[in-house]
């Protein structure tokens, strides 16, 4: 039988740094739990907003060249998917809105990210630095595509305030959500 995979995305374009780390230590959790995992880090990506051209509605690629062709590979091969974003200006960066944007083609393919489970992570400059603003605006992305959306078992996701990796309640929470992404791609998945 496949091992189901978790796709961890870092929407932040700052290499190195808390969303990267976060998305690590999430991913972790999946690998101990027996998942694959993969990786998209924007810090790395090269992501051009989209143009709204419509030539996605005919084609099954984008028109313009650049690393998303890979992401939409990454995010068709996932079960399940963790995003990850820093707080910028009360919600996530102009790079994660470019891959967002740039996903309408999986939506006009069939669907193709619907009832994947997805989850989300924020950091900001204070404990209520905009971080559920945020999440709940990259719940409202994988709401649009019919995702399954979970959070931390008691709140929207993981939260955590800068330098992530010092905040121990936080990551607790980065923790909780990996593990509910995990439980129910698992009830899913005994379903079928």
């Amino acid at each position: 039988m496949k091992r189901m995979k978790i796709l961890g995305i870092s929407g932040s374009p700052r290499k190195g740094q808390n969303c990267e780390k976060m998305i690590a230590s999430a991913l972790e959790v999946a690998k101990e739990r027996g998942f694959e995992t993969d990786t998209v880090f924007l810090s790395c990506s090269e992501v051009a907003p989209c143009k709204a051209c419509g030539a996605c509605r005919e084609k099954d690629c984008c028109v313009i060249d650049d690393s998303m062709e890979e992401i939409y590979e990454k995010m068709r091969a996932a079960d399940g998917v963790i995003v990850a974003a820093p707080v910028y200006m009360g919600n996530y960066p102009a790079q994660l809105k470019a891959l967002f944007d740039r996903s309408v083609l999986l939506r006009r393919k069939d669907f193709a990210l619907k009832n994947k489970v997805g989850a989300a992570l924020s950091v900001g400059g204070s404990r209520n630095g905009g971080q559920e603003k945020t999440i709940q605006s990259i719940h409202d992305w994988m709401h649009i595509h019919g995702m399954i959306v979970v959070g931390d078992n008691a709140h929207f996701g993981g939260i955590t305030w800068n330098p992530s990796e010092e905040d121990s309640v936080g990551m607790q929470t980065v923790f909780e959500t990996a593990k509910k992404l995990c439980d129910v791609l698992e009830l899913v998945h005994k379903k079928k």
